[in-house]
């Protein structure tokens, strides 16, 4: 009896996490059935869960921390463990399992490839690509290991940022997409756009037993075809502002404007041809501008006028207007004074 006594002695343990690693979410403390058969105490320490398994099968969660004495434990679990795994019946299969429930922080993420989307004010396809941090903690021990864990015997920070950068791509595309942010309100919109994909991400990673405690966009760039149609943009409407600021019709100035290039091309016979059609439609374009009705000025402060003398002055200087149309508009803007 004294025998039995001592070798009793010697199987008895503690079942603990201890010095956990700082990169682990889960731990499987033993698959030995006599060693957990003869443990005396169960310790779960602050900022951990622990997980019994039976069978395959997850038969209680402690999400809280506690010190439990076995021998008189009140758990219905632990009462199952000891009439199946009495006598050393070791093929009874039963697991118990630690993890994490503080907040993992400051993880970095990146979209591997684009977000496609199109634009809802210029109706052009975007591509974008963003970067961040987020922060996230196992909110459902039971939902973690059922839906992700599995057999495994162990599941790493690093684990869980790859499942991170294999679907961040779909929740961020379907909320560009449904609030309908152009491209140049992307940046300034990026808070509100990290509180509805932080929306998004919890619906999925809720399913997966975790909880995004915090999602930020820290920075965004376009792909090389974007970048071309937003510096289009961006020269058309620099040249329209110029041209109406200066008084002249942007739409007869991208006519003159291309017939002057029309006019320029001398290559060939063919080139010669419309080279004089275009110098042709030139002239009759101009004289039409020039015998537009004039509205009767008003009366406008200097600067202004400064101003749209100097744009003027510019448009005449890169070609768009002619030095008759400068001189007309110009003594028209003095005769406002």
């Amino acid at each position: 009896m004294a025998l039995f006594d001592g070798i009793r002695r010697q199987l008895r343990s503690v079942i603990e996490w201890r010095d956990p690693n700082p990169d682990a979410l889960f731990y499987e403390w033993s698959d030995n059935g006599d060693e957990i058969k003869n443990a005396s105490k169960l310790i779960v320490g602050p900022g951990q869960g622990c997980i019994f398994v039976y069978e395959g099968r997850v038969q209680s969660v402690l999400e809280e921390q506690c010190l439990v004495t076995l021998d008189t434990a009140n758990i219905p679990f632990w009462t199952t463990i000891k009439n199946f795994m009495q006598f050393f019946e070791s093929h009874h299969k039963v697991g118990i399992y630690f993890f994490r429930r503080t907040e993992i922080l400051n993880q970095k993420w990146g979209t591997t490839s684009s977000i496609k989307y199109e634009d809802p004010k210029y109706k052009f396809p975007v591509g974008l690509k963003a970067y961040g941090n987020y922060s996230y903690r196992i909110s459902d021990g039971r939902g973690f290991f059922v839906n992700v864990v599995g057999s495994h015997g162990d599941f790493l920070v690093e684990d869980f940022r790859k499942v991170m950068s294999e679907r961040i791509i779909h929740p961020l595309s379907d909320f560009l997409a449904e609030s309908k942010y152009s491209y140049a309100d992307i940046d300034a919109s990026r808070n509100e756009i990290s509180a509805g994909v932080t929306e998004k991400l919890n619906a999925d990673f809720g399913k997966l037993g975790f909880e995004m405690t915090d999602f930020r966009i820290e920075g965004t760039n376009f792909d090389d075809e974007t970048l071309t149609r937003i510096n289009r943009i961006a020269n058309v409407t620099a040249e329209a502002q110029a041209a109406q600021a200066a008084g002249v019709d942007y739409g007869k100035l991208q006519q003159l404007e291309a017939m002057r290039e029309a006019a320029r091309n001398e290559g060939g016979a063919a080139g010669a041809g419309v080279g004089l059609g275009a110098g042709i439609g030139l002239g009759q374009a101009m004289t039409q501008a020039m015998q537009s009705p004039t509205v009767a000025p008003t009366a406008q402060p200097a600067n202004d006028a400064a101003s749209k003398l100097a744009q003027l002055k510019e448009l005449n200087k890169e070609g768009l207007i002619s030095d008759q149309e400068y001189a007309d508009k110009r003594q028209a803007i003095l005769d406002s004074l």
